[in-house]
């Protein structure tokens, strides 16, 4: 009798997690389910469209240290199947990848249907059996099981599946109530709490700055280790851009126990110290005597920005460098450093959403993704409980995790 392989969830996991399986024993029966009608939407989305497919950093381990969650599970799993692999693995289909100056790559072509097109037609030309808008309600284990009917879904349409194996590629729940049914399984469920979100701040002075970015700052929150540094983007609910995601993902815990209030301090000169700024003034004053300050913004700050924090530091419009109030400068110095602003709240950044939580790891056998409580039992991507920064990083581990789990899916019982 034909083994049949599910696969619960048409992601980037559970795609790879297929295809890999398929390719790898095409006598297999590989089945995947999507409970909704569309496939591979977070891929489509993400980058803007363009899909950030993972991340120029090809040592495993300085690309593990970009996950707040799952980092120590990850230094195994990258040399099994890393950045380089991925690239690979794309080439070989005919796609190829670039890498931007950040270290995000995506398709040369810069549109994620490059990548939806090259998934589909793999899963296709491995023989995958593809379901939309099926989804499954419960997931049972046979006693007694044999080797080819270990396993009974019961499916959103009310018919049953039986399955040798199963890949559980659902994604991240926002909701515990997500969890139940693997719970039910024996699974030790992390409690799901957001990453990736911008920073609300009602009452910020920089509002009416929309737009206004910085190529590097730092943020950190006051009375904590918490502290991120990148680009950064004055947006009109607060604060956004990559310096801010990272601070949300490593500080995703801490900020739910929050509940997303505190003040984080922004330092708009990350490469200076508080002397260093000040000889700078110094400088300028010294230099520039008749110029006036409000027009000649220092460290190549962008002007409307500069102003702003002129205003704030209570330097008169019309004052030369050579006049500024000693009281002026000094709080001038104190926002470059230490500009606060008051957090209420998160929001949603973009497609970018990424759920921190989900299956204990130390209950898997990580080389394979395999759970050690139920024999036959597999996971992948954001069901688990791994998580990175953005710019590619959520990707390559839903590439390992589902390469991983549909090789070790493949083998002969």
């Amino acid at each position: 009798m034909q083994e049949t392989v599910v696969i619960i969830g048409g992601g980037a996991a559970g795609f790879f997690g297929a295809i890999t399986c398929a390719e790898a024993n095409p006598k297999l029966k590989v089945v995947l389910l999507e409970k909704t009608s569309k496939l591979l939407s977070k891929v489509r989305v993400s980058g803007g469209g363009r899909c950030n497919v993972t991340h120029a950093c090809f040592q495993p381990l300085a690309f593990s240290h970009h996950y707040p969650r799952g980092q120590k599970a990850l230094k195994k799993l990258l040399p099994l199947f890393g950045a380089q692999d991925t690239v690979n693995w794309f080439e070989q289909r005919g796609v190829k990848l670039k890498a931007e100056p950040d270290g995000r790559m995506f398709p040369q072509s810069n549109t994620s249907e490059t990548i939806v097109d090259s998934l589909l037609q793999a899963a296709r030309q491995a023989g995958v059996q593809i379901h939309t808008s099926l989804g499954v309600n419960s997931l049972e284990i046979q006693e007694p099981a044999s080797s080819s009917r270990r396993f009974k879904l019961v499916l959103s349409n009310g018919s049953t599946l039986e399955a040798a194996k199963v890949l559980v590629s659902t994604g991240g729940s926002p909701k515990p109530e997500g969890y139940q049914w693997l719970q039910a399984l024996g699974h030790t469920i992390e409690p799901p709490v957001p990453s990736l979100f911008t920073l609300n701040v009602p009452t910020s002075p920089f509002k009416d700055l929309l737009g206004v970015s910085v190529p590097k700052a730092k943020v950190k929150l006051t009375g904590q280790k918490l502290e991120t540094e990148g680009p950064l983007l004055i947006t009109h609910w607060g604060l956004s851009g990559p310096a801010v995601l990272r601070f949300s993902a490593w500080g995703a815990r801490l900020m739910h126990g929050l509940s997303y209030t505190g003040t984080a301090l922004v330092n708009w000169v990350p490469g200076a110290t508080e002397e260093q700024v000040r000889q700078q003034i110094l400088q300028q004053r010294q230099l520039s005597p008749r110029r006036t300050v409000f027009t000649n913004p220092l460290y190549q700050l962008p002007t409307r920005l500069w102003q702003r924090l002129c205003v704030l530091s209570e330097v008169p419009e019309q004052v030369k460098w050579a006049e500024m109030p000693g009281k002026a400068q000094n709080k001038l110095i104190e926002l470059l450093l230490r500009t606060p602003f008051e957090m209420k709240g998160k929001t949603t950044f973009k497609e970018e959403f990424v759920t921190c939580g989900g299956i204990k790891l130390d209950e898997l056998h990580l080389e394979r993704m395999e759970s050690r409580l139920v024999p036959g039992l597999f996971f992948a991507g954001e069901v688990v409980d791994i998580d990175g920064i953005t710019g590619g990083f959520n990707f390559q581990a839903a590439w390992t995790g589902g390469y991983l789990a549909g090789k070790a899916m493949a083998e002969e019982r």
